[in-house]
């Protein structure tokens, strides 16, 4: 639900009771010492016969083509008839009025709203339900999230406020056994991974590759154990998956909803409508032939779609007359059998199978659903609000450690009522397959993100109260969200002001902050008082009436911590904005077009102006590299396909882009604290190439549109980077951020690719990053959003950075990507950057890897006139400089989470970044033991519960089911854990450790 409609996680103190309850509620009904027997309360099957599983369900979006609060009370329909409130009320009417029947239930965001409106009966009701297994919950997540353009730590998050919510309400009856993701368009390795690391039995899914489905089918691969991790010890990301056999839909003929137009069962023979025999014979005959592509003697029919169920009478009425007439044939000698079910259910019975099964290690990308239909459009559709996303979860960050780190003061101080539940909701929200992918209708995007921006303002007042209260002083902050287009009154119009540079990581950072500014002379001063060396530029090409300075200046945080710095505008004269030089027109430099820092040297060719040569000074390479941006035409259809681009497809009318221009106007700015050249190549697309002293990367800089497409052409616009490099068609893409995944062009590792779309076929999602290698030498690229990527030629790699698109590509969304901008009619202009590193593989194992850790949580900046603060105790002065650690983490070890769980309880996530053999040059690969328990200042740990990753069981009791495969050997015994020691926590490469800390808290926390 929106993302202020729900409650925010309970202490711990109320879990306990909630638990409690629903555990004696569940007391006789499978539960026993408030474990769940949930694969005991799974129906009785046949063993001689082949058993139909059917899956009563809905698929409810959290918002598509109406808002997450239309789709819940059903209004809008004209758009689409959905309205969730009534599912639930007639779904749980249903099973009310038959112990036979069953049903599951996935997106606990609409769920949990409807809960709370509900009488204390209806509750109780639903809570025997649950109890008694008849009403299941799958998947568990706050939505069923997107695989492709998520980040991992944003996933976790959505899961763990989902899958708790169930605890807290049902109990361990409440937990899902099993992942349910039915709808997002191709899956990623890591997603898996996840999951079986949240105790998940099982995993299905609806959508992949047609091509690989059909070879599935013939080989009976439907189903197998994804082994979705390289680097954690088999079983732990092992997880059985399960391709559904006919997506999430019912079979053809067999839908019997208000929105399905399928012929009723009538089993009346007197009546001139009967059709009873007919359906039977049918559905005989297509269990038979699904069973042929299926292992065991178990087949699952979903029943069900988007929004089914309004009246679920529909449904059960004609299921229960289906499973009572196919069921009698067996008097007849059938030898099928029917049955309500579950996905849990069904899993169990697979399990029990005790057969071995093959081994899955790539992912499910890209996702093509025909010839020509390649979705990887959607892996960069609508860039603003991916960053935006992107950007809302590294403040929620912010905003979770300093609840934590101020106390119950950052909720309720001197500037009100401060909430991170808020941010946490629009965030897992925005996880939704149709939020961050942009598949959404306009008005739903919108509303993602006045959700987010909602969010923001709550989690803005409780940073505001934790500042002043670890600081001891009262300031009037200011949040300045548009720096990114060098917008911010207090800096623009204040003589004095300060700048809190906040470092959500748990390492020391420098950064270097730029802020717009009114003039062009500032004294700039450190937590300490010493001086800050400091640089005004203007933005704007010299000579332009409009003068645009920003003012930049070094800083640095302490780990999990902040810094204050002092600005001070000095008296002035005249600007004198001489950098360097430029060009415009034909104009070129007769010298060398040269960007430079301790470690890397960046040439531009002096006739065009494009980038040309990189060199890395510490190791001694040299490698050509030029850089430009390039635009697809949008195919809108041809004799080969009607299929055009829109925002789901990518289909680009012809192979070679369009080059956007091989020349840019360049201006050169030569700085002390800054080296830039600002390349404009069109009135609509333009970029600066940016050094900083001390920085290993090349900063890109790029904004794009708006894209112009008066010609009738739908746009996609790519920045490409060409080498020489032999790279024997591979290329190296995140999975979520995390793990490295190898890709070869025209080619899947585990079936014949017949290549439709040598371009979107090739196209991969990139959340974090993307490289390319000869085995020597590695240059990288971070991205500080998701987007669409490839390698289409060996040495070149390229990004997709906008589309503006005149056609709906039909896959239901009904709208062209056509994103307005701040004026109507003048289209969508999006900034961002590129972070460009070139080193040896061994180097850029560590380097790189740090480096898009240190983007993804870069410092937060809040701003405050400076000598407005009131002193809480008169006499003490205020910190200038804070940090929540005693000391830093290690380099491989990154802070996951430090979230408030309860009154003395903190959610602690630890992971370890690095895969085995990666950053071994600086033996960073290597397992690292922490001492935690007097890590934090503001906190002692007393004691330590290992859970799942999600938190929502402990690691001790937790079990999943094991199985055999195909690379030998049989279900690993369970072992029992070692006892946990705060002061010795060990994590292995690629690890993540959950948990709840009790803690005791620091005398002196507060100011």
């Amino acid at each position: 639900m929106a993302a202020g409609c729900c409650a925010r996680v309970p202490g711990l103190l109320l879990q306990l009771l909630l638990a409690a309850a629903a555990a004696a509620l569940c007391a006789g009904a499978g539960a026993q010492d408030g474990r769940c027997d949930y694969y005991e309360l799974c129906p009785a099957t046949q063993p001689s016969m082949l058993n139909v599983h059917l899956l009563p369900h809905t698929h409810d979006d959290v918002g598509w083509l109406k808002t997450v609060d239309q789709y819940y009370y059903g209004a809008r329909d004209n758009i689409q008839r959905a309205g969730v409130q009534y599912i639930l009320d007639s779904v749980v009417s249903a099973l009310l009025a038959d112990e036979s029947r069953r049903f599951i239930y996935v997106e606990i965001a609409f769920f949990s709203y409807w809960w709370k409106q509900q009488t204390a009966q209806m509750q109780q009701d639903v809570r025997r339900l649950v109890c008694q297994g008849r009403l299941q919950f799958a998947n568990g997540g706050w939505v069923m999230n997107d695989e492709a353009t998520t980040y991992y730590a944003a996933i976790i998050d959505q899961m763990t406020l989902g899958l708790n919510f169930l605890k807290d309400t049902f109990g361990d009856c409440g937990r899902p056994r099993v992942a349910w993701h039915i709808d997002p368009f191709g899956h990623s390795r890591e997603q898996a991974s996840l999951f079986a690391q949240m105790g998940f039995d099982g995993y299905f899914f609806g959508r992949l590759d047609y091509q690989d489905k059909n070879k599935r089918k013939i080989q009976k691969e439907m189903e197998q154990v994804w082994r979705a991790s390289a680097n954690l010890q088999p079983p732990q990301a092992d997880l059985f998956t399960g391709v559904l056999p006919n997506g999430y839909n019912p079979p053809s003929n067999l839908c019997w909803d208000v929105l399905c137009s399928d012929y009723p069962v009538v089993d009346d023979p007197d009546s001139p409508e009967y059709n009873a025999e007919m359906l039977v014979n049918y559905f005989l005959n297509i269990s038979t032939i699904q069973a042929q592509y299926y292992r065991t003697n178990h087949i699952v029919m979903t029943m069900g779609s988007d929004f089914h169920y309004e009246n679920a009478n529909m449904w059960f009425k004609n299921m229960d007359k289906l499973i009572q007439m196919v069921n009698a044939q067996q008097s007849k000698g059938s030898l099928i059998n029917v049955l309500y079910s579950t996905p849990a259910c069904y899993l169990w019975q697979l399990n029990k199978a005790n057969l071995t099964w093959t081994v899955k290690q790539d992912d499910f990308f890209p996702y093509a659903d025909g010839p020509h239909q390649f979705w990887t459009g959607y892996f960069t559709s609508r860039p603003a609000l991916k960053r935006y996303e992107r950007l809302s979860h590294k403040f929620l960050q912010v905003c979770n450690q300093l609840e934590v780190l101020a106390g119950p003061l950052a909720l309720t101080g001197p500037y009100g009522q401060g909430s991170s539940a808020h941010l946490r909701q629009a965030m897992a929200v925005a996880q939704h397959h149709d939020a961050v992918t942009g598949t959404s209708k306009q008005h739903v995007a919108d509303d993602y993100a006045r959700q987010l921006a909602a969010g923001w303002e709550k989690c803005q007042v409780l940073v505001s109260n934790a500042l002043a209260s670890l600081r001891g002083s009262k300031e009037d902050f200011v949040f300045c969200n548009q720096l990114n287009i060098s917008v911010c009154p207090l800096t623009q119009t204040a003589s004095h002001f300060q700048a809190v540079l906040y470092n959500p990581l748990a390492w020391g950072i420098t950064w270097t902050v730029r802020l717009p500014v009114k003039d062009w002379a500032y004294h700039v001063r450190s937590p300490s008082g010493q001086t800050v060396p400091s640089e005004v530029i203007d933005v704007l090409s010299e000579g332009s009436e409009n003068f645009r300075p920003e003012l930049i200046f070094p800083a640095s945080a302490p780990p999990l911590g902040f810094s204050i710095y002092s600005v001070t505008r000095l008296p002035s004269k005249t600007p004198k904005f001489r950098d360097c030089c430029s060009t415009s027109g034909a104009q070129r430099f007769s010298q060398s077009l040269v960007i430079q820092n301790e470690h890397l040297r960046v040439t531009f060719d002096p006739n065009t102006g494009l980038l040309q040569e990189i060199e890395n000074l510490d190791r001694g390479l040299r490698l050509p590299v030029s850089q430009a941006f390039y635009w697809y035409n949008a195919s809108s259809g041809d004799f080969m396909h009607p299929q055009v681009s829109g925002a789901y497809i990518f289909r680009p009318a012809q192979t070679k882009p369009f080059l956007l221009r091989h020349w840019a106007n360049t201006r050169l700015v030569k700085k002390a604290l800054v080296q830039e050249v600002h390349q404009n190549f069109t009135a609509w697309c333009s970029q600066v190439v940016r050094l900083y002293p001390g920085q290993r990367h090349v900063e890109l800089e790029w904004t794009v549109g708006p894209v112009p497409v008066g010609d009738d052409w739908g746009k996609e616009i790519i920045s490409r980077f060409d080498t020489q490099l032999k790279t024997n068609g591979r290329f190296y893409t995140d999975s979520n951020g995390r793990e490295i995944l190898e890709r070869r062009r025209n080619y899947r590792p585990t079936w014949d690719l017949n290549q439709t779309e040598p371009v979107a076929g090739n196209y991969y999602p990139i959340n974090s990053r993307i490289y390319i290698t000869d085995g020597q030498i590695q240059l990288t690229v971070l991205t500080d959003r998701s987007q669409g990527g490839s390698s289409l030629r060996d040495g070149s790699l390229e990004l997709m950075v906008h589309r503006r698109l005149l056609l709906d590509d039909n896959r239901g969304v009904g709208e062209a990507l056509l994103e307005p901008g701040d004026w109507p009619g003048t289209g969508l202009v999006v900034r961002g950057r590129h972070l460009l590193l070139l080193d040896t593989v061994e180097a850029a194992a560590a380097g790189h890897r740090l480096q898009a850790q240190r983007e993804a949580l870069a410092p937060h900046l809040v701003l405050a006139p400076m000598g407005q603060g009131t002193p809480y105790s008169p006499g003490t002065p205020a910190l200038t400089q804070f940090s929540g650690l005693r000391r830093e983490l290690p380099p491989a070890v990154h802070l996951l989470t430090l979230a408030h769980w309860g009154p003395d309880t903190v959610l602690l996530r630890l992971e370890h970044i690095f895969e085995r053999e990666e950053g071994s040059m600086f033996n960073l690969s290597q397992p690292v033991t922490l001492d935690l328990q007097d890590l934090f200042s503001a906190f002692t740990i007393s004691h330590l519960e290992e859970t799942t990753l999600s938190a929502d069981q402990p690691l001790s009791k937790a079990t999943r089911l094991q199985w055999r495969t195909s690379t030998g050997g049989g279900p690993a015994p369970v072992q029992p854990a070692p006892a946990l020691d705060p002061s010795a926590v060990t994590l292995q490469p690629m690890e993540i450790r959950t948990f709840l800390a009790s803690v005791t808290w620091s005398k002196d926390r507060h100011r």
